[in-house]
This record gives structure tokens, sequence and C-alpha cells, in this order.
């Protein structure tokens, strides 16, 4: 155990930004796979009802995840610690308001443009445009606790990995609110052909 602990520091050490976004990654991948799993295997009550496992859509979050969140996060919370040292409490809130007035609306376009483009939707804008105030509403809620227990007591280099932790639970919220509009469009959809079968009849 001993051994296997000392490896990760020397990871850390060697490697802090590849380890931490294959971390937050594979916590981001983690967290979609976990809401799939409960929502299509666990929570439907007949062997008909289940589905399979979406594993295009988590290849989408692996990129978002691993690609593009790990990577922005790394740098900026260098920066943060770098720019406001010190856990005095007037710090701990100039980081606070950063993080969640600067970083979180740039992050929180990423997520819906950037799953829109790889979902090749016709507006990859319509989803930002429908979720954004909900779901940053939302994130006040989760985030700033979460960001002061970060600031406070969590060693710089091991931010990302904090985050990344508070991230599984994060996305899978921002799996279930992303979900809502394709099941949505579903029920629309067979309402539509249900309407268009009843006017044949």
């Amino acid at each position: 155990m001993s051994n296997f602990v000392n490896g990760v520091r020397s990871l850390f050490r060697r490697h802090p930004f590849l380890t931490n976004s294959a971390i937050y990654g594979s916590l981001y991948v983690g967290a979609e796979y976990s809401q799939q799993y409960l929502m299509k295997r666990v929570l439907p009550e007949t062997e008909a009802e289940k589905e399979d496992i979406d594993y295009a859509t988590i290849g989408r979050y692996a990129v978002m995840g691993t690609a593009i969140y790990a990577p922005t996060l790394y740098p900026w919370y260098k920066w943060l610690d770098r720019t406001f040292p010190g856990i005095a409490t007037q710090t701990i809130v100039k980081k606070l308001v950063l993080d969640q007035f600067v970083l979180t609306p740039y992050l929180l376009t990423v997520f819906y443009t950037g799953m829109s483009l790889m979902e090749q939707a016709e507006d990859p804008f319509k989803e930002l445009r429908e979720k954004f105030v909900p779901t940053f509403a939302r994130s006040c809620f989760f985030w700033l606790p979460a960001q002061t227990l970060n600031f406070v007591l969590i060693a710089p280099r091991f931010r990302v990995i904090y985050m990344g932790v508070c991230g599984f639970i994060w996305v899978n919220i921002l799996c279930w609110i992303k979900r809502q509009r394709r099941e949505v469009v579903q029920v629309e959809q067979e309402a539509e052909l249900k309407e268009i079968a009843e006017e044949k009849i």
C-alpha cells in the first residue's frame, strides 16, 4: 500500500498536469456512466424496459472532462493560488467570486455548446440558452460551499482532484439537467407520431 501511495505522489510531482487530467477525466466519465447505469439498468422495473449503456455519450463526456475541463482547471487554480495566496477571509471571498462568476459561466458555456457540437445538433446554442440560468443557479448552491472547503482545506496541488470528486456529484446533476430536454423532445415526438397515426385512422 505504501508503494502505491509513494507512486501516486511521485506522479503528482513529476507529471501534475497529466495526472490531474487523467483522474479528473476518469471521475467525469464515471459520473455519466453511473447516471446511465442507474437510469437504464437499475431503475427500470422489467427487463424489457432496460436499455443499453450509450457509450457514444460517455465518449463525449470523456473528451469534455479530460481534454477540455481538466486543462482549463489546472492553470486556473495555479493562477488563482498564486494571485491570492493564503486563507484569510478576504482572500477566500475573492477566490469564490472569481471562481463562481468568471470560471463557472465559461465552463457551462463550453459544456452545453461543446456537447451540442459533438452531438451535431442543428442549433449548438439552443441548450445553452434554455439551461444556462437554471444550471448556474444550481451551481451556486453546490459549488460555493464546495469551493470554500477547497480553498481553506485542500493543498493547491490537489485542487483539480478535489474538483474531480466534487465534479463527480456535479456532473451527475448536469447529466440529469441535460437529459431533461432529451426526454421532453422524445415525449413530444411520440405525441406527434400518435396524433399523425390517429388522423390517418
